[in-house]
């Protein structure tokens, strides 16, 4: 059983006690991936410098660790049987056959020593999606509001606890098949997160059948919402932002897309905007700041949106761009979220380094 290696930076952020400590989400408390404090620029594992500490996690996880007071949580596929093998670089489109079966593992660890206080077994069995050789069968970061702990595993299934490992509840979505959609044989294995909202649990799926965005009581799993999508397989997480249209004062979910970017309310589910994308495998997710949500995707040149979330009728964009600010078009990398750096300006990292 191949096993990897969690490691905590000494980072100030990170420091227990520091105000804005906790990283509960993907990407981060506004999920633009900028957090408070003063992170080294320089670490090495095999001399220790600036490592905390390190602890060994079986099996294969591209999930990010969540971050709630002194406890860190993040999940993990091991394999029954063998070692699950990551392959990195230039691999095609096929995915990886014959796994044996997994079980889908939820961590919790002490912040301070990095000792494992408790794991939990959410799911066990053959995987119901076979996934790309890049990628893992533990995909989406959890999400936690310091209460409840959201962990989803694409066709495996959601599942919410309590900070202590108890279930609170869990919900089967079927089969949610994520892959290339011009070949649909070729499974990749699902990546989006869920995002907690007060009391409303954000999920999206983009699959090869019956997409859908979704909204579900953190406390029950009742599903209060769920509007189709009309979209092939992506890979983003969604976004909650303000909708602040015609003077409004709401909250609005923003999904990636190649067919279909669009803004949801995040109350109803009820469509606000959309917009169709230009890349074909769209993984990023959508970032806000100062009134403005930026959308960027991954094509041959790449395309970024930066959209005015104060105005409505984001759908005459593709007549006057009157509600798209700025459509760019550039060499970007498949992966590349936005991210912000100070008020007022956002970055891009892409091959050219350029900014936005």
């Amino acid at each position: 059983m191949k096993l990897c290696t969690i490691y905590l930076l000494a980072w100030a952020a990170l420091a227990a006690g520091a105000t804005d400590a906790n990283w509960p989400q993907f990407r981060g408390p506004s999920a633009n991936g900028v957090g408070a404090g003063a992170p080294p620029v320089e670490w090495n594992v095999e001399s220790g410098k600036n490592i905390r500490w390190k602890t060994a996690i079986p099996g294969l996880g591209h999930s990010s660790p969540v971050v709630w007071g002194n406890r860190i949580f993040l999940t993990s596929a091991v394999p029954a049987s063998g070692e699950s093998a990551l392959k990195v670089g230039l691999s095609g489109i096929a995915s990886v056959k014959g796994e044996p079966a997994q079980s889908f593992n939820v961590y919790c660890l002490d912040r301070k020593s990095g000792k494992i206080l408790w794991q939990r077994v959410a799911a066990s069995g053959q995987p119901k999606i076979m996934r790309h050789p890049k990628s893992t069968h533990a995909n989406p970061t959890p999400a936690t509001d310091g209460k409840h702990l959201a962990v989803f595993f694409g066709s495996e299934g959601l599942f919410t606890y309590n900070l202590h490992g108890k279930l609170l509840w869990k919900k089967d979505f079927g089969v949610l098949d994520a892959g290339f959609y011009m070949v649909p044989g070729a499974q990749w294995g699902f990546s989006s997160s869920p995002v907690i909202h007060g009391n409303m649990l954000i999920i999206e799926a983009d699959v090869q059948k019956n997409s859908f965005v979704a909204a579900l009581d953190i406390q029950t799993g009742k599903e209060l919402w769920r509007t189709p999508r009309n979209d092939v397989p992506t890979f983003g997480s969604p976004a909650v932002v303000p909708y602040t249209a015609a003077g409004a004062k709401g909250w609005q979910v923003v999904v990636n897309g190649l067919r279909h970017i669009a803004g949801y309310d995040l109350s109803t589910g009820k469509e606000l905007w959309s917009m169709k994308g230009a890349g074909d495998i769209p993984v990023p997710t959508p970032v806000f700041e100062d009134g403005l949500v930026v959308v960027n995707q991954r094509t041959r040149p790449g395309t970024a949106h930066l959209c005015d979330t104060q105005r409505r009728g984001r759908r005459h964009y593709r007549r006057q761009n009157r509600d798209c600010l700025e459509r760019t078009e550039r060499r970007q990398l498949h992966a590349d979220s936005a991210a912000r750096q100070w008020p007022g300006l956002l970055l891009f990292r892409h091959r050219s380094a350029e900014r936005l």
